[in-house]
C-alpha cells in the first residue's frame, strides 16, 4: 500500500506534471473550457448564480462546493463591499468567503471618474512645475538677450537669431505670422526721427487718417447705440408700427457690430504703428542695417526698456504663476474636476479644462477644442491613434491624465495595478515583513513596512511601464517580498522574460515556471504586450488575475480532492501547504479546522485538545511550531514530511480506505473545532 508520506512526497515533487494531468481529464477540461467561454457572458450575480456550471465552478475553486445550496448567503457575499470593515463578508471567520468574494469584480470595482485622485494630484504637481518652468524660462531669456544683444552687429543678425527675434517680437507686439521678416527688418533700420524713414513713411504717415477713421466709428457706435435705445423706447408706445421697429432695431444692431469691429481693428493698427515706431527706436541701426562704429545695437536704457517690455508682454505667465492665483487656480480645478461627467462638460468648463491644457504647456488660446477632444478619445494603446498623430509629448500627457472612451464617456482610470491589487499587495507585504520579524521587533517591524506599502502606493500610480516599473528595483523587490519570493534570487533579467510573456499561452515563459507565483505577479498589472499600461478588457464580472487564480485553485481543488478520495491525509498535506504563506499567526490556525488537525497530527497532540480555551491552544501551536517558518517552503515541506509520517502511525494502514471523518475538515463548519472555540476565535477577530 501507498504511504501517506510517499504519496505526499510524490505529488509536490512533481506538483506541476500533477496538476498537468488533473487539467487534462475530460471532466475538468470540460468545465474550465465551459467556465472560459461563459464566465465573458455575467453581467450580475443573478445572471452568475443561475447558471448552474459556472457557479460550482467557482464554488468549487474557492473550496465552498459544500455551500452552494446556500445562494442568498452566498449574494451577500458577492455584494460584499471588501474595503468595508462592516461588510457581511468581513464579518465571516471563514478566509474562504474573503478569497470568494475577492475574486469577482461585482462590487467594489473601479469607479469611472474623469481623474482618480492621484491622477488629480499628478496634474496639479505638474501644474505648479510647469508654471514654475514657464517662469524660469522668461528669466532664462531674459538673460540670453542681455548676454548677446551687445555682440550683434546688424539688424540681419539680430534676425537670424531665433531666440533674441522671438524676444523683440514679444517685447514690441509683433505677431510674425502677420508680419514679413523683411519689414520688420526695415523697420529696425529706421530713424523715427527722421520724417523720410521707412517707418515714418509707410505707417507712421498713416496714422492721422487712422485716427480720424476710429474717432468717426466710435462715434457711429455712441450714435447706433442711441437710435437702438430710441427705437426699443418707441416699441411700448401705443400705436407703435412694432414690426417694422424691431426690423430697424436689428438693422442697427448689424451697423453696430460693423462699427465695433472697426473701433477694434483700427484700435490694433493704431497700437501696431505705435510699436513699430518703438522698436525702430529701440534699436541703433543704420539704413544700410549695419551699425555705426563702436556703437552698440541698443544703448543701456533702452535694453532695459526692452526687458521691461517684454516683461510686460508676459504678464499673463507671471501672474498665473503668482502663489495667490496658483493656489486660486488649484481649488478651483479641486472643485470643478468632481462634476466632469462627459468630455462635452469637460471642454466647457473652463475652472478645468485651461487649468489642464495649462499643466501640460498648452495654450487653451491656440489649441482648437476639436483637436483637445479627438486626443482624449485616443486608446493610448494603439500607436495608430490620434494622440500619437500629433507627435507632441504633452497631449500624450494629456490624454494619459483623463479617462475618457472613444466616445467621450468616462471609464476607468489607467493605471499599472487597479487600487485593489495594490492595496493586497501591500497588505501581503506587511504580513510577509512581520512574520520574518522576532517577537520584540514586531512592533517597529511593523511600522516600517506600514511605510513601505505607503511609498508603494504613492510610486505605483505613476508607473506606465514595464521598463519603469524594472527600473525601480525597490518596489520590484517589495513586490517580490509580498509575494514570499526572496528578491535576492531574482534577476532583472528574469524578470523581463516573465514580464514579456503572454499569459494566454500556456507554453510562454511565465507560465512554464514551477514557480507559479510569477505569473501571478504579471497578471496582476495592467500591462500590454507591449509592455504599455493599458485598460485592459474584463472577463464580465473577472480581470485577468480573478481569472486566472480562479481557473488555478479549481485544478488545485480538484487535485486535492481526488487525492483525499483515496488518501485524505495528502489532501491535509496538500491544503496545508497551499495555505501555509497566509498564515500570520496561532490563530490562523486553530480558525481553520483542517489546519489545526495537521498541527495536532504532526505533534502528536490529542483532538480533545480542540476543547481547550482559546489561549491556552495558541499557546501550544507557538511552542511546537514557529509561524515565521511557514513563510519558508523548505521547512514547510519537512513539517509536512513530519505530518504524512505521524498520519500513517495515526491511521494504521495507508491507502484503501472508505471516507475518513478528516473529509469532514473540508465540508460545513460544525466539525474539528468545538463551538467555545470557534466563538472565542470569532470574538477575537472582531477586535
Amino acid at each position: 500500500m501507498v504511504t501517506t508520506y510517499f504519496s505526499y512526497s510524490y505529488i509536490t515533487r512533481n506538483l506541476k506534471q500533477s496538476l498537468t494531468r488533473v487539467e487534462q481529464q475530460t471532466d475538468v477540461a470540460r468545465e474550465a473550457a465551459y467556465y472560459k467561454a461563459n464566465i465573458g457572458k455575467v453581467k450580475t450575480v443573478d445572471d452568475f448564480m443561475k447558471d448552474y456550471r459556472l457557479y460550482h465552478y467557482a464554488m468549487k475553486a474557492y473550496g465552498l462546493e459544500d455551500m452552494a445550496y446556500a445562494k442568498a448567503f452566498m449574494k451577500k457575499v458577492l455584494e460584499s463591499d471588501l474595503n468595508d470593515s462592516k461588510s457581511f463578508v468581513n464579518k465571516l471567520v471563514d478566509k474562504r468567503y474573503q478569497e470568494f468574494a475577492a475574486a469577482f469584480s461585482f462590487n467594489g470595482t473601479a469607479t469611472p471618474v474623469a481623474q482618480s485622485d492621484d491622477q488629480t494630484d499628478e496634474m496639479i504637481g505638474l501644474y505648479t512645475a510647469t508654471k514654475k518652468s514657464q517662469v524660469d524660462a522668461l528669466a532664462d531669456d531674459t538673460n540670453y538677450y542681455n548676454a548677446k544683444i551687445g555682440t550683434i552687429t546688424s539688424a540681419d543678425q539680430l534676425l537670424n537669431d531665433d531666440r533674441l527675434r522671438n524676444y523683440v517680437y514679444s517685447a514690441f507686439g509683433i505677431d510674425e505670422s502677420k508680419w514679413p521678416r523683411d519689414t520688420i527688418s526695415q523697420v529696425l533700420r529706421s530713424d523715427p526721427s527722421d520724417p523720410n524713414s521707412y517707418v515714418n513713411t509707410t505707417f507712421a504717415s498713416q496714422l492721422t487718417g487712422l485716427n480720424a477713421q476710429l474717432a468717426q466709428a466710435k462715434s457711429d457706435v455712441s450714435a447706433t447705440n442711441t437710435k437702438i435705445t430710441d427705437y426699443t423706447a418707441q416699441l411700448s408706445q401705443p400705436g407703435a408700427d412694432v414690426s417694422q421697429l424691431k426690423v430697424q432695431i436689428l438693422v442697427e444692431k448689424y451697423h453696430l457690430e460693423s462699427y465695433t469691429k472697426s473701433v477694434s481693428d483700427l484700435g490694433d493698427q493704431i497700437a501696431t504703428i505705435g510699436n513699430f515706431v518703438d522698436l525702430a527706436g529701440a534699436f541703433e541701426f543704420s539704413p544700410d542695417g549695419s551699425l555705426p562704429s563702436g556703437v552698440s545695437a541698443q544703448t543701456a536704457a533702452n535694453v532695459t526698456l526692452t526687458t521691461k517690455a517684454y516683461d510686460d508682454s508676459k504678464s499673463a505667465v507671471y501672474a498665473a504663476a503668482s502663489p495667490l492665483n496658483e493656489a486660486f487656480a488649484i481649488r478651483q480645478f479641486r472643485t470643478a474636476i468632481l462634476t466632469i461627467n462627459s468630455l462635452q462638460t469637460f471642454v466647457s468648463t473652463p475652472a478645468v479644462y485651461d487649468f489642464a491644457l495649462g499643466a501640460v504647456g498648452l495654450d487653451p488660446a491656440k489649441v482648437s477644442q476639436d483637436t483637445v477632444e479627438k486626443v482624449l478619445e485616443s486608446d493610448l494603446s494603439d500607436p495608430k491613434s490620434y494622440v500619437y498623430t500629433l507627435k507632441d509629448n504633452r497631449y500624450v500627457e494629456l490624454a494619459r491624465a483623463f479617462n475618457f472612451d472613444a466616445k467621450g464617456n468616462l471609464t476607468t482610470p489607467l493605471v499599472a495595478q487597479d487600487p485593489a491589487e495594490v492595496l493586497d499587495i501591500a497588505k501581503d507585504y506587511v504580513i510577509q515583513a512581520v512574520k520574518q520579524a522576532s517577537p520584540d521587533q514586531q512592533k517597529a517591524v511593523r511600522a516600517q513596512a506600514q511605510k513601505d506599502a505607503t511609498s508603494y502606493q504613492e510610486a505605483i500610480a505613476g508607473i506606465d511601464s514595464v521598463s519603469e516599473l524594472l527600473d525601480n528595483r525597490k518596489m520590484v523587490d517589495f513586490i517580490l517580498v509580498a509575494k514570499g519570493l526572496d528578491p535576492k534570487k531574482v534577476s532583472s533579467e528574469f524578470l523581463e522574460k516573465i514580464f514579456a510573456s503572454d499569459l494566454s499561452n500556456p507554453k510562454s515563459f511565465a507560465n512554464t515556471q514551477s514557480d507559479p507565483r510569477f505569473a501571478e505577479i504579471v497578471a496582476s498589472f495592467n500591462f500590454d504586450s507591449k509592455g504599455n499600461v493599458a485598460r485592459l478588457p474584463m472577463m464580465g464580472p473577472q480581470k485577468r488575475d480573478q481569472f486566472r487564480e480562479t481557473q488555478a485553485n479549481y485544478l488545485q481543488q480538484s487535485l486535492e480532492q481526488q487525492q483525499g478520495e483515496t488518501n485524505p491525509g495528502v489532501r491535509l498535506a496538500l491544503y496545508f501547504q497551499r495555505k501555509a504563506g497566509e498564515i500570520t499567526s496561532a490563530y490562523d490556525i486553530l480558525a481553520d479546522k483542517a489546519l489545526s488537525e495537521v498541527f495536532r497530527t504532526t505533534f502528536d497532540l490529542p483532538d480533545s485538545m480542540a476543547a481547550m480555551p482559546i489561549d491556552q491552544q495558541a499557546k501550544f501551536v507557538d511552542r511546537f511550531m514557529k509561524i515565521t517558518d511557514l513563510s519558508d517552503p523548505t521547512k514547510v515541506a519537512k513539517l509536512l514530511n513530519r505530518f504524512s509520517a505521524m498520519y500513517d502511525i495515526r491511521n494504521s494502514q495507508s491507502t484503501g480506505q472508505g471516507q475518513s471523518p478528516l473529509l469532514n475538515l473540508f465540508q460545513g463548519s460544525n466539525s474539528g473545532l468545538s463551538d467555545s472555540t470557534y466563538l472565542a476565535i470569532a470574538k477575537l477577530r472582531s477586535h
